[in-house]
């Protein structure tokens, strides 16, 4: 009986999570191909360009840049703490005897036994852990440029505008992986009240992401550009 009511959560929770994974494989592909056609690209090459604007003006611009990158650091920091404090509530709730454990009710489809119930919580904690450990590493990488940014370029060139342009890219790409596995965790979240609220919420999230993720008007322009692009800029992305 118990397998029989494992069948939803079987199937439908693994295709929900294959379409949100089919359209990142498919986002990850439009930026390394097409980056102007994304926000993430477009974002990327204006990124690219401040950079170079601010090392080379330094000494009257270099208040402007630690002012932006700490807004940044703030943004990663609220994500970490935020994701930090969700895994102490599911740990406390993992070990906890409460109720809160158990099923809402009986009409919630799905299993509910206490190995499925323990899957889900384990899955939301493994979840919002490796979105603080991706901001935490986002901070990191953002410090550092915090630092490098201001530095006075030398002759030999090793602190050049391609390099912090890099590290600071790195900042970003783990800062978005991080937000996007705290967003993976809505659906998972809704597990908890069947497995059918997983794949609507999945596959309700991929048009949104869509308008958020795509220039719509560049979207089928700019072909040769784009392919420049994604060969010098995201080739150590």
């Amino acid at each position: 009986m118990e397998w029989r009511k494992c069948y939803l959560d079987v199937i439908l929770v693994p295709l929900g999570l294959l379409v949100t994974a089919a359209y990142h494989a498919w986002l990850w592909h439009k930026v390394r191909s097409q980056p102007l056609a994304t926000i993430i690209g477009t974002n990327a090459t204006g990124r690219r360009f401040w950079v170079s604007a601010i090392m080379k003006d330094n000494d009257k611009k270099n208040i402007l840049a630690v002012q932006t990158l700490r807004n940044t650091i703030m943004g990663s920091t609220l994500m970490a703490t935020t994701s930090v404090l969700l895994c102490s509530g599911l740990a406390a709730v993992i070990s906890s005897t409460y109720s809160v454990k158990k099923p809402l009710n009986d009409s919630v489809y799905g299993a509910h036994g206490e190995f499925m119930v323990a899957l889900k919580y384990v899955t939301l904690l493994l979840i919002f852990l490796f979105s603080f450990v991706c901001h935490s590493l986002s901070i990191r990488f953002i410090n550092q440029v915090n630092f490098l940014i201001n530095c006075p370029q030398d002759a030999a060139g090793i602190v050049s505008p391609e390099y912090v342009s890099e590290l600071l890219e790195k900042g970003f790409s783990l800062n978005t992986v991080g937000n996007r596995l705290f967003y993976a965790a809505l659906p998972l979240l809704l597990w908890i009240f069947g497995p059918v609220l997983v794949f609507l919420c999945s596959v309700t999230m991929v048009p949104v992401l869509y308008n958020l993720d795509f220039v719509l008007g560049n979207a089928n322009g700019k072909g040769k550009l784009d392919h420049e692009i994604g060969n010098s800029d995201f080739e150590s992305v």
